[in-house]
């Protein structure tokens, strides 16, 4: 709950006003992660058959991306505390569109590993600024905090949904041009401008909030909490269950989206299936908000976490399993019901064990193990997946690291 300049208490907003906060934040997730990182999977296979890659370096291709998202959340903090957290998220989106473009003129494999890792650098400035400003709905309307960071990083799940349905499009369109996936990276540069419009937009409207709260009225300004305020390595040590299940998540889950499109074609599956599969993911990410906030809110430890990760890692396994279709199927949908929840857990436990004034440094540590974990997952499926058991091998290793993630993440509890 918001308070006047006088201490008295306002009446929360009405909860729609924060849904659509937070679902107009959800286009710096649609933009950060769901286009910029995750739409290379389904550009992979034209990609590595145009250019005569190996898996083991278009893993790297990845890798290179979770290298420039670590550098990105060592350097948001300092960031934001110099430049404010909206120009951080604007210009960080502007770069990352700039980034999407430039793809297409690109075809040498440093040029485009260097592109990738400065894709990641923005992605990780945009996503930690927009998940800074969702988790401070969190206190204006405390009983729906899970909700409201759910729909922010729902925003992942719109921009895969978005890719998987116009990428085969511009590829379809390009036809049989030179490099024909060059045209989809154009494509989803320009979705990336469009989301930009929209985030200046929403950050407009976020200020006019700001200032209504300065005036007295009820708006986004962090209550206080009862969470202990804490060092780096006091930190450190005390989330370290949660730190070490999070980058386990990490090399876990990029693995799965790294790949899984790239084994459905060596597999034959047509491209209608694909999009299909991809766009119900996508879907699946969006809902995901509604399906764990509940239990984002009623835990104050590592429990979602450890759950979330057991069951991505059952997700990430089944179609190592079998060639049928209604289990590939059933593996893309509970993915993607999962896997942004993980995140969304991570943030939430920030917001239930710190003060305010201690989030961004939490979210950033926890960034940064995740990004450090997404470094070794890409480059480690794609060399098992060029050798024996191939693909499929890659993924039962990315399951594997996923339940370890779960058994680290049981062991968190709360800090006060």
């Amino acid at each position: 709950m918001s308070t006047t300049p006088q201490g008295s208490a306002c009446p929360a907003p009405p909860l729609h006003r924060g849904v659509l906060l937070a679902a107009g934040l959800a286009l710096a997730a649609a933009v950060s992660l769901g286009i910029t990182r995750f739409a290379y999977g389904l550009l992979l296979p034209p990609m590595r058959a145009d250019l005569g890659w190996s898996y083991l370096l278009a893993g790297a291709m990845n890798t290179a991306n979770a290298v420039g998202y670590l550098v990105g959340a060592l350097t948001v903090p300092w960031l934001m505390r110099r430049l404010g957290v909206g120009a951080v998220l604007l210009g960080g989106a502007v770069l990352a569109a700039l980034l999407m473009a430039a793809v297409g003129w690109m075809t040498a494999d440093t040029v485009l590993l260097v592109q990738r890792w400065a894709a990641g650098v923005c992605s990780a400035w945009v996503f930690v600024a927009g998940g800074l400003l969702a988790a401070r709905l969190g206190p204006v309307w405390p009983r729906h905090g899970g909700l409201l960071l759910g729909v922010y990083y729902g925003g992942v799940g719109l921009g895969i949904a978005l890719s998987a349905l116009t990428v085969p499009m511009w590829l379809a369109w390009a036809g049989p041009r030179a490099h024909a996936w060059a045209w989809a990276w154009w494509g989803l540069a320009a979705l990336c401008a469009l989301a930009c419009v929209g985030l200046v937009l929403v950050w407009r409207r976020w200020r006019a909030l700001e200032v209504d709260a300065a005036g007295g009225t009820a708006g986004p300004t962090p209550a206080p909490t009862t969470g202990p305020a804490l060092g780096v390595l006091a930190l450190l040590r005390a989330l370290a269950p949660a730190l070490l299940g999070y980058t386990m998540f990490g090399v876990g889950y990029i693995g799965y989206m790294t790949f899984v499109i790239a084994l459905l074609r060596e597999r034959g599956v047509d491209g209608g299936a694909i999009t299909l599969f991809y766009t119900l993911l996508g879907v699946a990410v969006m809902l995901s908000s509604r399906l764990w906030a509940g239990l984002l809110d009623r835990h104050r430890d590592g429990q979602p976490l450890a759950r979330l990760n057991a069951l991505l890692g059952l997700a990430t396994l089944l179609p190592a399993l079998g060639h049928a279709w209604p289990l590939v199927l059933a593996s893309g949908v509970l993915f993607g019901a999962v896997f942004l929840s993980v995140v969304a857990s991570t943030t939430a436990l920030v917001r239930h064990n710190l003060p305010p004034a201690q989030w961004a440094r939490g979210i950033s540590l926890f960034t940064i193990v995740f990004a450090l974990g997404q470094i070794v997952g890409p480059t480690v499926v794609g060399w098992i997946g060029d050798g024996p058991g191939g693909l499929e091998r890659g993924l039962v290793f990315s399951a594997g690291a996923l339940w370890l993630g779960a058994l680290a993440a049981w062991r968190q509890r709360a800090l006060s």
